[in-house]
Formats: C-alpha cells, sequence, structure tokens
C-alpha cells in the first residue's frame, strides 16, 4: 500500500512525461497522408522513444496500401528522432522511402525555394485537430482500449471534414 493514490488514477499506455515533472502521460505517434488526413495511429506511455512506436504506428494503417514501384516510390518523412537502422530497416520493410531530417533543414530549404513544398508540419497539424478535441488533449479515460477508441473517433471526423473540404 505504498502507492500514492494519484498513481492508482494512472491508466495503461501511460509513463512519466519526461518534460512535465513526470506525471503520467500518454504519447501519439500518428501517419498522415500529404493532406493530413489520419491514416495510422499508435499510442503508448510518454517515456518512449518515438522509434519504439514506429512499428506500431505503420501496422495501424487500415487502408490498403497500392504496391510502391520504382516509378511511383511511397515516401515516408521522418524528423530527426527517427535517426538509425532500426527505422531505415523497418521502412525497407514496409517498402517506404525514408526522408530523414534534423528540424531545421527543411524550412530552410523551403526558404531558399518557393517550388518545394513542406512535408512535416502536415502531422503537426494534424496533432493539432486532434487536440481539439478535449478528451484526447486532457485523457480522462483511464482505459487504454477507451482513449484509442476516441482517437479512431476522432479521426474519422478528421477524415470526414477533411474529405468534405476537398470536394
Amino acid at each position: 500500500m505504498g502507492l500514492r493514490p494519484r498513481l492508482l488514477l494512472a491508466g495503461k499506455k501511460t509513463g512519466a512525461n519526461p518534460t512535465d515533472r513526470a506525471k503520467s502521460g500518454t504519447k501519439r505517434s500518428v501517419l498522415t497522408d500529404a493532406d493530413g488526413i489520419p491514416l495510422g495511429i499508435a499510442t503508448d506511455g510518454a517515456n518512449r522513444h518515438d522509434v519504439k512506436l514506429a512499428r506500431a504506428t505503420l501496422d495501424s494503417i487500415e487502408v490498403k496500401r497500392p504496391k510502391p514501384t520504382k516509378k511511383k516510390k511511397q515516401n515516408l518523412c521522418l524528423d530527426a528522432g527517427y535517426v538509425g537502422d532500426e527505422v531505415q530497416d523497418l521502412t525497407k520493410e514496409f517498402g517506404f522511402t525514408a526522408h530523414v531530417r534534423p528540424r531545421g533543414e527543411e524550412a530552410q530549404e523551403i526558404m531558399k525555394s518557393a517550388k518545394k513544398k513542406a512535408r512535416r508540419w502536415v502531422v503537426e497539424r494534424t496533432h493539432s485537430w486532434l487536440n481539439r478535441f478535449r478528451a484526447l488533449l486532457t485523457r480522462w479515460s483511464k482505459r487504454p482500449d477507451t482513449y484509442i477508441a476516441m482517437l479512431h473517433l476522432a479521426c474519422g471526423i478528421i477524415t470526414w471534414r477533411a474529405t468534405d473540404l476537398l470536394r
């Protein structure tokens, strides 16, 4: 009975948040298309490294993917947190062409040439859209299956809204 009552309230798939005085938190890993429509999502404790969620995120893709060809490659844009052989092997296994860049490099390249299109900010925008759902911004649900169901519902609403705008 040495556990503090606050620790008993923490649900599974939570962990100590390294940026917020070790309070419990949840990390979301989202895979989107070029328009910011979520294709896959995975969750774990906030203390997990991004690389550890990469396989779960790619496995969570529900849409049938077309086969990548030499003419039509499927690109996967990642930030500097995904540098390493583990992610390179994973992208080859799933048939993606990996583009791993440090944070400032993409912004500098876009400023030099107006023809270049930003890629990674699309995922940040999708995270912002997810944060507009109050139950996701502050995780009220203790059970991981309830939280994941709320994430899937929010992703469905985001997809519906985005496809309505694209018409």
